[in-house]
């Protein structure tokens, strides 16, 4: 499989008006009268006043997101100066403000090589918060083009960092780590965005193996045979209508010396018709996303093997593509997740849930300091959130706290949710322990009660419903792209590091 490369990141202190690009980037903010401040540390005054003239006389206020191109003129090597509003105080020290503007300069200039940024940096966090945001924002999946791939500018291929002194040797190592989170937020996107026939179960499961070669990550696929030994009932229940046998991979980072253990659990649903309770055929081939949690958690230990961080880390990917077919799996149907639990299948289209219950309880075996699941589990979630915030559940506050807390520090919208326990009551079956669906309204978090019932007691975890950010289907804004987001990847990286550090 090809994965997008990353664009190139790099360090200088070169003065940005003698920098050798294709275009250098500069920040506006609003000044008085109609004139935009021009705010490019190692620009002369006089430079600054020739921009900000050329800047206003295309009418550039200096708005958050606002970008503006001139032409570089004589003082300036690169032939494109663009303008990058970063808006009024409160919005500039704002990270994700910061990083959405810079994702639209970035955007704004595909078919450019080379690109330079001359903005404000008040401190080192800065300097990551605009790396990770301009090298996110170089992306375009055009792995399955051909003759269309022509008509497409490509994205930036490379981008420098200005700074006002020789970048520190912690800088230096910050940029690499910047670049490895990318890297690995666009191998998601790659995943999520492959289409359903190039990656049924078998194949998510072997690009899971290929994404951490060479790294220092053990990995076990099952295939349909170790599952049924193991009592998989979940994962083989909803793959039993493909011709495409399911498959459960376990990922281990296992670093010496390490004494936090975070398990990942991520859904991966590789195309998702509904099964036999058969979804609407309107917009059903976004549904290759339903493995976006699988793509998540395989992006996120890559990355957080290739930092190094001393935590273990074990990744598990239930995968099943959910096909209707004279084998498939029936309303009514009674099937055994592991562990013993009976589960009555009410909806077939509710078959996340399934083969996350049986990799929970095996994920809970290792004991783990904490097992999280990410999952695009529910519709209701997007009804509930929106298409840009995940929901957060959890049978910890302080555990669901800290994922969010995670979550902002990275950049990810999330919105922490109950786990009422009124809910339950609906999930009762008549024939089984627990059936898949309870009441309508709600069902975001009737989603998270179910799953509850699989975690065992002592255990404490977290359930994240990214069923909206993980797919962006209208267009692409700062530096979120059109179709997969990666979402989650980043949270992950930055709770695995606080845990490292004891912050958990």
């Amino acid at each position: 499989m090809t994965h997008t490369p990353t664009a190139k990141l790099a360090l200088a202190d070169t003065k940005p008006a003698a920098t050798v690009t294709d275009a250098l980037v500069v920040a506006l903010a609003p000044g008085r009268g109609k004139k935009a401040d021009v705010i490019a540390p190692g620009l002369s005054a006089a430079v600054r006043t020739r921009l900000a003239e050329a800047f206003a006389a295309m009418g550039a206020t200096g708005k958050a997101g606002e970008v503006t191109r001139i032409p570089g003129g004589g003082t300036i090597k690169a032939p494109i100066v663009v303008g990058l509003g970063l808006g009024d105080a409160a919005k500039q020290s704002d990270a994700e403000a910061q990083r959405r503007a810079v994702g639209d300069a970035i955007r704004s200039l595909a078919g450019t090589k080379r690109v330079a940024l001359a903005i404000p940096l008040a401190d080192d966090e800065a300097l990551l918060t605009v790396s990770i945001a301009a090298l996110l924002s170089a992306y375009d999946f055009v792995a399955y083009r051909s003759s269309s791939k022509k008509d497409r500018k490509a994205p930036v291929q490379a981008i420098t960092v200005l700074l006002e002194s020789a970048p520190t040797p912690g800088q230096k190592q910050a940029a690499k780590d910047v670049a490895a989170v990318a890297a690995s937020v666009n191998l998601t996107r790659d995943l999520v965005n492959t289409p359903p026939n190039a990656l049924p179960p078998a194949a998510l499961a072997h690009a899971g193996e290929q994404a951490v070669a060479g790294l220092p990550v053990h990995v076990t696929i099952w295939d349909e045979l170790d599952l049924l030994r193991e009592g998989c009932g979940g994962i083989l229940g909803v793959g039993q209508g493909s011709a495409h046998p399911p498959r459960l991979t376990r990922l281990e980072y296992r670093p010496d010396g390490a004494t936090a253990h975070l398990a990942l659990v991520g859904k991966g649903i590789t195309f998702d018709t509904g099964g036999i309770s058969i979804k609407p055929a309107a917009n059903m081939d976004e549904m290759k996303s339903d493995m976006a949690g699988a793509a998540a958690v395989i992006g996120a230990v890559r990355a957080i093997a290739e930092l190094g961080l001393p935590i273990r880390v074990t990744g598990w990917l239930p995968s099943a593509e959910n096909m209707p077919s004279g084998t498939a799996m029936r309303p009514g149907d009674v099937i055994t997740i592991y562990g013993g639990k009976t589960v009555e299948v009410l909806n077939t289209d509710a078959e996340g849930r399934l083969i996350l219950a049986d990799a929970i309880g095996l994920a809970a075996e290792d004991k783990p300091d904490l097992i999280i699941d990410v999952a695009t589990l529910t519709g209701a979630a997007v009804v509930a959130l929106g298409s840009r915030t995940a929901g957060v559940m959890a049978n910890d506050d302080d555990a669901r706290a800290s994922v969010c807390a995670a979550a902002e520090a990275a950049g990810e919208a999330v919105w922490p949710m109950p786990l009422p326990d009124d809910l339950r009551a609906a999930l009762d079956s008549g024939t089984a322990d627990i059936a898949n669906i309870g009441d309508r309204m709600g069902g975001m978090l009737a989603a998270g009660v179910f799953l509850r019932e699989f975690v065992p007691a002592g255990q404490t975890w977290v359930h994240i419903d990214i069923a909206g950010p993980s797919f962006n289907e209208k267009g692409a804004y700062g530096y979120t792209p059109k179709g997969g987001t990666g979402s989650a990847v980043r949270t992950f990286v930055q709770l695995a590091a606080e845990m490292a550090q004891g912050a958990m």
